[in-house]
């Protein structure tokens, strides 16, 4: 038999599993309570002994969605088989490719900074990825790759550019199309970061 801590955890899982395929194929708004506990296989006490309500369990989504994501991009990079800009450059494209998933799209891009608010959408949009790119760039700069600068403004400025072509992505109706699009976009940014790319005056920066 299950202990309790297992059937809590499961319970747990079963209400998040169920709220990520049907705020995924339906959105927040169109979505029951009494859909989520009967797609989960649950009791409706059951959902409000875990979460206060819908939008506390689509949080509870919203950051599993994301910490898979962090996991696929993390997953996809070669860390320790590449220089560290190219890492950034692989890792920008796993997860462009990744927000090809529907349910990436409409969970943390389309609805979660409706539903969860401004300031708490960015507050765990950044706890997933904003690390992860500052990190990358303070070893592409100890590595010589890229220009030294203000790390910290600039990971903003790349993790936010980021962000913004992906929900590009996701509000387009060939999200395919704009996906090779907003590539280039990412590509001729990181490009122009690198030690070696042409200074203001035309010449070659030495790494």
């Amino acid at each position: 038999m299950p202990t309790k801590a297992e059937q809590t955890a499961r319970t747990r899982a079963a209400l998040v599993a169920a709220g990520r395929r049907l705020f995924a194929e339906r959105g927040f708004a169109d979505t029951s309570t009494e859909e989520l506990v009967r797609t989960a296989g649950v009791t409706r006490g059951a959902l409000y002994h875990h979460f206060r309500d819908k939008r506390d369990l689509f949080e509870a989504v919203y950051e599993d969605v994301e910490a898979g994501l962090a996991d696929e991009v993390t997953r996809s990079v070669p860390f320790g088989h590449a220089g560290p800009l190219e890492v950034l450059r692989r890792g920008a494209d796993a997860f462009l490719d990744a927000c090809l998933d529907p349910a990436v799209q409409r969970i943390v891009l389309l609805e979660g900074p409706t539903v969860l608010g401004w300031e708490r959408w960015r507050e765990i949009d950044q706890r997933y990825g904003l690390g992860l790119v500052r990190s990358i760039l303070e070893a592409a700069i100890a590595a010589g790759e890229v220009q030294a600068g203000p790390v910290e403004p600039l990971a903003h400025v790349l993790f936010g550019g980021l962000v913004e072509a992906a929900m590009l992505l996701a509000a387009s109706t060939n999200p395919n199309a704009v996906r090779a699009q907003v590539g280039e976009a990412v590509r001729m940014v990181l490009d122009g970061l690198s030690a070696a790319a042409p200074g203001p005056g035309g010449d070659r920066r030495c790494p």
